[in-house]
């Protein structure tokens, strides 16, 4: 693993992703405020309980899953990650990777109470889809400055 500038709250934060399990949920959530926020491509909720129903979806949907934290930064009560997300396709078992940064804000006790995700769901998964990503490279091919 890269070296990180990154606090006691952060290196427990990434050690919980990079070892995240089902069995290691409730971790992983221990270090989230009750009310904390989470938003990416495809979610925006309030609440640990909520947050929690994000992460064992994707040990539903997903075969798998790991993360690899790449950087991570912390100034004050903010922390910076990148990271990849490695699974397998459920159709197939062919692995797949989303690549993306996350945003997270400290409470006073330590705890996260922002988490924004960032990564380009066009390009990390849709692009990845057979029909799907054969439309999405066209339409990209055509609306490409470096074409015109």
């Amino acid at each position: 693993m890269p070296a990180h500038s990154c606090d006691a709250r952060t290196s427990a934060l990434i050690d919980a992703y990079v070892n995240l399990t089902r069995d290691r949920l409730a971790a992983l959530m221990a270090l989230y405020d009750e009310h904390a926020t989470f938003k990416d491509p495809f979610n925006d909720v309030i609440g640990r309980a909520a947050v929690t129903h994000i992460f064992s979806d994707m040990f539903e949907q997903l075969r798998e899953p790991r993360f690899d934290v790449l950087h991570a930064a912390t100034e004050g009560d903010e922390a910076f990650l990148t990271w990849e997300l490695h699974f397998l396709r459920q159709s197939g078992g062919s692995p797949m990777t989303i690549r993306g940064a996350s945003h997270l804000r400290y409470s006073g006790a330590g705890l996260v109470v922002l988490h924004r995700d960032y990564w380009d769901a066009a390009e990390e998964l849709y692009a990845k889809l057979p029909v799907l990503g054969a439309l999405m490279r066209m339409l990209r091919r055509r609306l490409s400055a470096s074409q015109k």
